[in-house]
């Protein structure tokens, strides 16, 4: 994969402050999913790691890329949902990992340098979680570098947030995330990055999973409801087996399309009675929709619910 150049100014101020012996104990790195902001951490740890890296980067074939590329390197903790007693996975990051990887940080190096520790999704932290990392941010050990990833840090308490460096991922110009997408051979870029909001990430995502096809399904579902075709239960039942927060997010972009249109004076695409207000307010449901399947209601419920305020 073409390393993304929307990454370049933050790698670079990153490694201007490690040659000044000036590194963060802590980042934060946020932004939308779908502009690498994993891969930009795996890098820099395996920066960090390394026993011969040049020009900053990992060399790739030392002992400790190569442990690190196994997932097994002794000084990365990698934190995350983790399971439960049961062997389910939990929906959160609780407190007793937390305490476990402060017991960890306790020990030395195994290999005499940098500890480094991941928490991905860092917002998925519980409360008891995020207050007893305080406790590690606020008393870091030498050479321990603990990196937060987030895609939604508005989740994460201020006390956490501001203990951070903070590097934000942004959506980059059309042109730039146009020009990179050629490069990684997505056929028809243009609509790809259209149907992502401009997010290159998940345009090759969705391009490679034929998303574009599902937008267009999402459109004609919403265009036969404002007719009157079909039931609102069938749409329920596909949207639901087949990505039904990507169909919200498309659904949306519908919504907002036909609002453009009538500002203008135009037909909409998807000829719905609603005037521009209610088509304001329906949008606005949507996302709260897709927020709320995130938690524990059911979904067909509502999704249903949803459907039925449309047509």
């Amino acid at each position: 994969m073409n390393r993304p150049p929307w990454h370049s100014g933050h790698w670079a101020r990153l490694q201007a402050r490690r040659q000044r012996d000036a590194l963060p104990h802590a980042l934060l790195l946020v932004g939308p999913a779908g502009l690498g902001k994993r891969a930009f951490a795996r890098r820099f740890v395996q920066s960090l790691l390394c026993n011969e890296p040049a020009a900053g980067e990992g060399c790739g074939h030392c002992r400790s890329c190569l442990l690190m590329a196994a997932g097994t390197h002794p000084d990365l903790i990698s934190l995350g949902y983790g399971l439960r007693k049961d062997g389910v996975q939990r929906s959160e990051i609780v407190v007793e990992q937390i305490r476990d990887l402060s017991s960890r940080l306790a020990m030395s190096s195994q290999f005499g340098g940098w500890q480094v520790v991941t928490i991905d999704p860092a917002d998925a932290m519980n409360t008891a979680a995020a207050n007893a990392l305080l406790k590690t941010l606020e008393e870091p050990s030498a050479q321990t570098m603990l990196i937060l990833l987030a895609d939604a840090p508005g989740r994460l308490p201020q006390t956490i947030r501001s203990r951070c460096q903070r590097i934000e991922f942004h959506l980059p110009p059309a042109e730039q995330a146009l020009a990179w997408l050629r490069g990684e051979a997505v056929d028809d870029a243009e609509a790809a990055l259209a149907a992502a909001g401009g997010n290159p990430g998940l345009a090759k995502q969705w391009a490679e999973q034929g998303a574009l096809a599902q937008r267009q399904e999402v459109r004609k579902d919403l265009a036969a409801l404002a007719a009157g075709r079909g039931q609102a239960t069938d749409v329920v039942k596909r949207w639901l087996d087949d990505e039904p927060a990507r169909r919200l997010w498309f659904a949306a972009q519908a919504t907002a399309d036909e609002v453009r249109a009538r500002t203008v004076g135009h037909a909409g695409p998807l000829a719905s009675a609603m005037d521009v207000e209610a088509l304001g307010q329906w949008f606005a449901a949507v996302n709260r929709t897709r927020e709320s399947l995130r938690g524990p209601l059911r979904g067909d419920l509502l999704l249903l619910e949803l459907l039925a305020s449309w047509r």
